[in-house]
């Protein structure tokens, strides 16, 4: 049985967590993969889900991988004693060309919340988080993908200042060109 939620969680509490603290993702990332599979159906004709633990082994994996890089942050969203969220945050070079976005973009790998925390505020406080780390390392820009189908998540992201940029599209190698 879920807990009711107010719509306002108040205060939040904000935990970094190393590579030793990855496995306390676990039950949030599996929450976002629920959601991934449901959301996005429209893919299943060319790209296969896997399941949830082989989800979370690859996910795992590369989590370990991105903490090897200092300037990578896992930030745990916590609520009197709840895991509310998390967001996994890795820093890349960019490249200069035809905007200027600074020497470093942030990039929002995941971005989870607890679905019992759903619209109690959480995200916005995490995010603020977020851009809080990321403007004190010298960050002016910040990368964050959401499914084409996911219209809440993208309503979010627009509320929260984001607007769209670069549009990813997505065929198998071995596809067919346009359908008649």
């Amino acid at each position: 049985m879920t807990k009711p939620r107010s719509t306002n969680v108040g205060v939040l509490g904000f935990r970094y967590l190393g590579a030793h603290e990855v496995e306390e993702l676990a039950d949030l990332w599996g929450a976002l993969h629920q959601q991934h599979t449901v959301t996005a159906p429209h893919l299943e004709d060319i790209i296969s889900a896997v399941g949830l633990d082989e989800s979370w082994r690859r996910r795992r994996a590369q989590y370990l991988n991105w903490l090897r890089d200092p300037d990578t942050m896992a930030i745990l969203a916590e609520h009197e004693g709840d895991l509310a969220g998390y967001a996994m945050v890795t820093i890349r070079e960019n490249a200069q060309g035809s905007w200027d976005r600074g020497e470093r973009v942030a990039v929002v790998q995941t971005f989870a919340i607890d679905p019992e925390y759903t619209g109690a505020g959480v995200g916005s406080k995490l995010l603020e988080e977020v851009r809080r780390q990321l403007a004190a390392m010298g960050i002016r820009d910040i990368e964050f993908s959401a499914l084409a189908t996911a219209s809440e998540d993208i309503s979010f992201l627009e509320q929260e200042g984001f607007r769209p940029f670069v549009t990813t599209m997505v065929c198998r190698v071995d596809g067919f060109g346009a359908h008649d």
